[in-house]
């Protein structure tokens, strides 16, 4: 099987990395399928393969991941360029836009996208790609940071003896975990969502798209954000494989440590809705919600103790400049007792939300009980 992140990230000479990301096969498995699939030669819709793989590159170029842009270029060698009419502007502006700066893509952002002449499952289909190729950017930033940062063990990255942390207090200023905790426009309440473009309608609905509403959400069918991806079910599927593979992979990061840094990623990138979905995931399985009122009021200096510093302060870095991540980024994970498959983790969920967070910020908009 292909395996654009082993390949890119260079793992050959770096066999802890190795031996970690096998206990993820299933991501693996699933993030190449996303690319197989969104970049298939005979994809069916209104996008060509020059132009989805011209916008890969150039999401790959504007993350600053230079061997991911030099992937696609390699790959568009050969292809008609796309006709640089009106059309393909709107494709270009969009794409720039939702890489560098997604909470900017809003509303006439994505409706001008109809406008210029690209119908509602097109439209959904740049999204998915542009999401996908802004978390295979992290991907494959994170693993070759990991594999320059050597195996646990070494003089380099060799782990201090810890003094047991002292037992729990909840801060007196914050609401008990699961009451609604609200601080510099974030919140941890239940919110709903928005679409912008027309949902599928489940009665008229195809077979396929029926199909992989009932395998993807229990309230998938009511849910305006699947009703939405439904558009491209097959990219939703294998979207579906992808999350899944990650967040609740069994062993590793802690699901609670996965939900800080999903939430530090969101924070950063300014998805109200995704930070209280993950913020309110992370009080339920912790029990206490300190950390979150950190992350809401500062991502880069949230962190109860180092262990928490360590993972915020990785995934903001990797969100934010994924092209000058690197193994200085992951070493506080290792000095803070970290394994290799728990940075991995680490990598896997905050690349994700790259993804995530730019389908919630540019598809619709979160809206408050």
């Amino acid at each position: 099987m292909t395996d654009t992140i082993d390949q890119l990230a260079r793992l050959g000479h770096a066999p802890h990395a190795q031996a970690a990301r096998q206990q993820r096969a299933k991501a693996i498995t699933a993030t190449q399928a996303c690319e197989d699939l969104l970049l298939a030669p005979q994809l069916p819709g209104g996008l060509a393969l020059a132009e989805r793989l011209s916008v890969a590159q150039a999401v790959a170029a504007a993350s600053g991941v230079a061997t991911l842009a030099d992937h696609y270029g390699a790959r568009l060698a050969g292809l008609p360029a796309p006709a640089a009419d009106a059309r393909w502007q709107a494709i270009t502006h969009f794409t720039q836009l939702l890489t560098t700066q997604p909470a900017a893509a809003d509303r006439a952002a994505l409706l001008a996208l109809p406008q210029a002449g690209l119908a509602t499952p097109d439209v959904v289909l740049l999204a998915q790609l542009i999401g996908f190729v802004a978390y295979q950017a992290r991907l494959v930033a994170g693993v070759a940071a990991l594999a320059a940062l050597g195996p646990a063990g070494t003089a380099a990255t060799a782990v201090a003896p810890t003094t047991p942390d002292a037992p729990f207090v909840h801060p007196a200023n914050l609401p008990p975990p699961g009451e609604p905790l609200r601080l510099a426009g974030y919140t941890s309440e239940t919110l709903d969502w928005k679409a912008w473009l027309p949902v599928v309608d489940p009665a008229t609905a195809s077979a396929e798209q029926n199909a992989v509403l009932d395998a993807s959400h229990p309230k998938a069918r009511t849910s305006d954000f699947y009703l939405v991806l439904a558009h491209q079910p097959r990219v939703l599927a294998e979207r579906s494989e992808a999350f899944n593979a990650i967040m609740y992979a069994p062993g590793g990061l802690p699901r609670a440590e996965r939900e800080v840094a999903t939430t530090v990623v969101s924070r950063i990138n300014g998805c109200v809705y995704c930070a209280a979905v993950h913020a309110q995931r992370f009080e339920q399985l912790a029990k206490r919600n300190d950390v979150i009122a950190q992350i809401f009021a500062d991502p880069d200096s949230a962190g109860t103790n180092a262990r928490e510093r360590a993972l915020a302060q990785a995934s903001a870095a990797l969100t934010r400049a994924p092209g000058a991540f690197g193994p200085q980024h992951l070493a506080p994970l290792r000095a803070a007792g970290l394994s290799d498959l728990e940075i991995l983790d680490t990598v896997h969920a905050a690349a994700l939300f790259a993804w995530a967070n730019r389908l919630m910020l540019n598809l619709g908009e979160a809206v408050y009980p």
